[in-house]
């Protein structure tokens, strides 16, 4: 491969931080003798400790990181596909290189008491500012009380510690990521608590005429996870949904090639949850995507999307 040094864009955070690690080791292992440099940037979401909505929602995580790309400041860009906007396109003159093989998509309770989900009292107080996590906590266990906690992982467990809230649920994959699965005392199904759209993928972004980086990194893609995540995405586009939209959903490739897409749509209260499950046997994954969106449309799901500020 050409390139000898490949400067990685990505956030700052702890958490950014370990999954560019993870692309570099994965990097030295395909491509020995590959030099990389990390190129950290804080984004908007980073600072910003209010309601996502008010500056852009999720893009406001990538946003820098994308500048940073298009300006040659950095060749490859590492995000977590949850946070990638697909409501809209990638920036103009980028393109995913690869999905790396996917984590664990589940999310995690921690409850410094070691109780489980079922076992919180009536009042429990759930730090997590995801309108996803609250509305499916309002609709299965409505005494559990959500209170509004924003900032990186280690951050939300400092202030569990301080006593701002007395529980929190976060993705299982980022606490693996900073080596902090040992607070977890549940890991959620995702029939109790289905995930966010690109859950556990990494997603390697390049500048589009950079084909021999291109090539480079490819080799790092994982096809179930590239399937799995174009399903998703490309329902997640068909529904425009943003950031305050309570939406969960995950596809599924199967040991036979055979993929399925489950998801659902809720109102921020919980009361209304409108639900979607179809099987694509081998066929193209943005088929399934689009029409598990179709389905909930079907439903309602535009007039539920559209009711909720942005």
């Amino acid at each position: 491969m050409s390139a000898d040094l490949i400067r990685i864009v990505s956030r700052d955070s702890p958490m950014a931080l370990a999954q560019v690690e993870r692309v570099r080791a994965e990097l030295a292992e395909l491509h020995p003798g590959t030099r990389t440099e990390v190129v950290p940037v804080k984004t908007t979401g980073d600072k910003w400790m209010g309601d996502l909505g008010a500056v852009e929602g999720k893009g406001a995580f990538t946003k820098e990181v994308d500048a940073a790309l298009l300006a040659g400041e950095a060749d490859l860009a590492v995000h977590c596909v949850k946070d990638i906007p697909a409501d809209r396109p990638l920036p103009a003159g980028t393109v995913f290189a690869a999905f790396l093989r996917r984590d664990d998509i589940r999310d995690a309770l921690i409850h410094p008491g070691g109780l489980r989900l079922d076992e919180l009292p009536p009042g429990t107080r759930i730090g997590t500012s995801s309108v996803r996590r609250s509305a499916q906590l309002a609709a299965s266990h409505p005494h559990l009380l959500c209170v509004p906690m924003r900032g990186n992982a280690n951050r939300r467990l400092e202030k569990l510690a301080a006593g701002e809230a007395d529980a929190l649920l976060l993705a299982a994959s980022g606490l693996e990521r900073i080596g902090r699965p040992d607070v977890i005392t549940e890991i959620l199904s995702p029939e109790v608590m289905c995930p966010p759209i690109g859950a556990g993928v990494l997603a390697l972004q390049c500048r589009e005429g950079d084909s021999d980086l291109i090539d480079a990194v490819s080799g790092l893609g994982d096809p179930a996870a590239h399937r799995e995540t174009t399903a998703e995405r490309m329902f997640l586009h068909v529904l425009q949904g943003h950031c305050n939209s309570p939406i969960a959903g995950y596809a599924q490739v199967e040991r036979n090639g055979d993929m399925s897409l489950r998801a659902k749509v809720f109102t921020p209260d919980g009361k209304t949850v409108l639900n979607a499950h179809e099987w694509a046997g081998p066929l193209d994954p943005a088929t399934l995507g689009t029409s598990v969106a179709v389905a909930l449309l079907r439903q309602g799901a535009r007039e539920l999307i559209d009711g909720i500020a942005h």
